[in-house]
Parts: C-alpha cells; sequence; structure tokens
C-alpha cells in the first residue's frame, strides 16, 4: 500500500504540501497541486484506506502521548481523557516525550504498531519536519491538545493563553504591583509565547514599562525556576511580585522564597498557572489562573471518536477554552521592597523540595470567573486582595 511518503517522493514535495494539497487546497498552487494528484494516481494512494481498515478491524485503543508526566497538568489532562474514553468504550495508551522529539517519534511509531484507532497528542515543542510524516503514517484521526499547530491541520483544544498571562498580571497589577517578574517557558513553545504577549500588552495597558530583565525562561522546569527566583529575588532591584507560568515553575518559586527567608505574600506574591489539586494546602494558599483540564479532556476525545467514527470529516477545528483566575492567599499588595545581599540560599536544595505536599486540598474554579477563597488565616499587615475577574 502506498504510504504519503511515497506521494511525496514521487512529486517531488514534503510530506505537508501533500497533505494540504489534498485536504487543504487553496494553501497549495495550482502546479504543485497537479504534481501531487498526479502521483496519487499514479501509485492507487488513497489516504482513507488505511483508516478504513482499522476502523473494520478495531483494537479498542487510544494513544496519548503527553510532554511532561510529572507535571501534574499532564497526569490531571490523562485522567480525564481516560474518564470520557472509558465510557465511550476506549482504553488508553499513555506515553510520556519528556520534552524530546526522538522519544515522541519513537512512542508514535510504537503506538502505530499497537493497531490503535486514534491518537491524542501534547506535542514536544521541538519545530521538526518529520512530525507531519510520521503523523500522516500512522494512517488514523490525530487531536492535538495544550499545544496546537495549526500547520498540521489536526483538531485541536487548547487554552487561551494570551488570556491567561493578560489575567494574571492583571491581577498583581490591581493590587499595586509595577515590579513583576516573570518566570516562563521557552517562545518556541506557542503556550509561552502566548502568556508572554498576555503579560506584555497588560503592562503595557497600564503604563507600565515592559523591562526585558524580568523575563527569565525556566524552560518550564521547578529547579530552573528556583534557580530564577533567587537571582531575581537578591538582585537591589527585586521585583515585588513572581508570575509563574505553569505549575512545577510556581513550586520552584515558592522553594526559592522559603531558602531566602522570605515570606509569601509579605514579602512577594506569587500566582502561578495551573490550579494543581494540592494548591490549596500550601502555606500561604495559591493563587492560580486556572485551565478548564476536564473539559480539555473531554473535548479533545470527543472530537478523536467523531473522526475515528466518521460522524465528522474536513479541515481541522481549533477550540480553546477560558481560563479562570482562583484567588487564594499567596498575592497581596507590596509592602516593602527587598533588601539584596540580605539573605542567604542553600543551592544544594534537592530537586523536589519540600514545596509540594502530600495532602491534596482541591481548590474549586468556575471556569470564566475568579474565585475568591476564604482567608481566615490571613495577616492584618498583608492582606491578599480581593479582586473577581471574568476568565
Amino acid at each position: 500500500m502506498a504510504t504519503i511518503r511515497d506521494v511525496a517522493r514521487l512529486a517531488g514535495v514534503s510530506v505537508t504540501t501533500v497533505s494540504n494539497a489534498l485536504n487543504r487546497p487553496g494553501r497549495v498552487s495550482a502546479e504543485l497541486s497537479a504534481r501531487v494528484h498526479t502521483a496519487v494516481e499514479k501509485l492507487g494512494y488513497s489516504p482513507h484506506a488505511a483508516a478504513r481498515s482499522l476502523r473494520m478491524r478495531t483494537s479498542g485503543l487510544i494513544g496519548m502521548v503527553v510532554a511532561d508526566i510529572t507535571n501534574p497538568f499532564f497526569s490531571e489532562l490523562f485522567e480525564a481523557v481516560e474518564n470520557a474514553a472509558a465510557k465511550a468504550g476506549f482504553s488508553m495508551v499513555l506515553c510520556n516525550s519528556g520534552e524530546a522529539f526522538a522519544r515522541e517519534e519513537r512512542h508514535m511509531q510504537m503506538l502505530r504498531a499497537q493497531r490503535i484507532d486514534g491518537l491524542i497528542l501534547a506535542p514536544t515543542g521541538a519545530i521538526s519536519i518529520n512530525r507531519a510524516a510520521i503523523l500522516a503514517d500512522l494512517a488514523v484521526p490525530v487531536a492535538l491538545v495544550d499545544r496546537g499547530m495549526v500547520e498540521l491541520g489536526y483538531d485541536a483544544v487548547v487554552l487561551d493563553n494570551h488570556r491567561a498571562g493578560a489575567l494574571a498580571t492583571s491581577h498583581l497589577i490591581e493590587a499595586g504591583h509595577r515590579r513583576i517578574g516573570l518566570i516562563n517557558g521557552p517562545e518556541v513553545l506557542r503556550t509561552a509565547a502566548d502568556r508572554l504577549q498576555g503579560y506584555r500588552e497588560t503592562l503595557l495597558a497600564a503604563g507600565i514599562a515592559f523591562d526585558p530583565s524580568l523575563i527569565c525562561d525556566a524552560r518550564y522546569r521547578e529547579n530552573e525556576a528556583y534557580r530564577a527566583a533567587v537571582e531575581m529575588l537578591r538582585r537591589e532591584d527585586a521585583p515585588t511580585a513572581i508570575f509563574a507560568t505553569n505549575n512545577v515553575m510556581t513550586i520552584g518559586v515558592m522553594r526559592a522564597l522559603a531558602d531566602l527567608g522570605l515570606t509569601c505574600p509579605h514579602d512577594v506574591s506569587v500566582i502561578g498557572i495551573d490550579d494543581f489539586p494540592w494548591a490549596g494546602a500550601f502555606t500561604p494558599r495559591l493563587t492560580t489562573v486556572a485551565q478548564p483540564v476536564a473539559a480539555m479532556g473531554k473535548q479533545v476525545l470527543d472530537l478523536l471518536i467523531d473522526r475515528i467514527q466518521g460522524v465528522r470529516t474536513g479541515p481541522g477545528e481549533t477550540r480553546v477554552l477560558a481560563p479562570s483566575l482562583v484567588v487564594r492567599e499567596s498575592t497581596a499588595r507590596p509592602n516593602r521592597r527587598l533588601q539584596a545581599g540580605a539573605t542567604h540560599v542553600d543551592t544544594r536544595h534537592s530537586a523536589q523540595g519540600s514545596a509540594a505536599q502530600e495532602s491534596a486540598v482541591q481548590g474549586s474554579a468556575v471556569q470564566g470567573s475568579a474565585i475568591q477563597e476564604s482567608a481566615a488565616s490571613r495577616s492584618a499587615d498583608a492582606s491578599p486582595i480581593d479582586q473577581n475577574h471574568a476568565g
């Protein structure tokens, strides 16, 4: 059976061009489209033949490849997908790429051998010309989650990351902060780029100059966020608030504050993205921008099953879901300027740290609106702000 690679080789074009010529002809010139269709006819290539064959002999398996299983967001996302899949009569096969494209590629090849009926992919940030070909050769429906890639043309469910960045930044500005550190992921990832843009535009809209020295790429990693926070907070012009753009980096920031002898929110306010289950178990309880993880999981699974069952055909659809602000105790009005060099940090702190507690206290979140939780234990000189925002 001819594959999309065979068509691309005969037509002298890329696999992406073949895919576009067959599914999105408006993106390809008439000359290239003609070459692709000529090759298709010569080879007898049928882009849906393999998929139809698999549907006739379904395995009942759906593969899911996530970027970092140690991140509680992906664990919670998988649980949501698996619950929805079970109700639909499918079983899940979970793989972790660890943000490495080579591992992502090996996992997809393995899943192909397992004759999965469809794939849910949270892609790594790597830009690869091989990804389109590998996905096409799976010959099964594919849906993306968390990180969309429009150029691939698949269904996707993502967060409004620009809005998430704006929500967190606006919350801190309204509390009176003007120097806000941003600990972000690599800008090659659309999630990180959009969160940075939301942060930047919200600062400028409030008349606050954008200061690149307050931005750090910690690669969405806890230890790198820890080091970035230590460096920021030991500066003479240290920020009065830090915005960490995912949950594991928020843990790194809280570890840094503890090792520097600083208290949150009295000395430094902290806000993060992702309302992980034990955010309410921290002291202080963490203010976060929550993603509608359960809705993301269910919607991406529904989109995929519709493709598997032939209910939906044609170009991919991207669904953008709204974040929500969950106000707890880790944000307050700024009280004093930090003194540079006045504290010592133990850089030998273990990778796991002591910030995460084992007991889970789920903070509730209402999509599109902020939630103000009880704060009976707040001190008089560090009253966290009481603001409600639509997500």
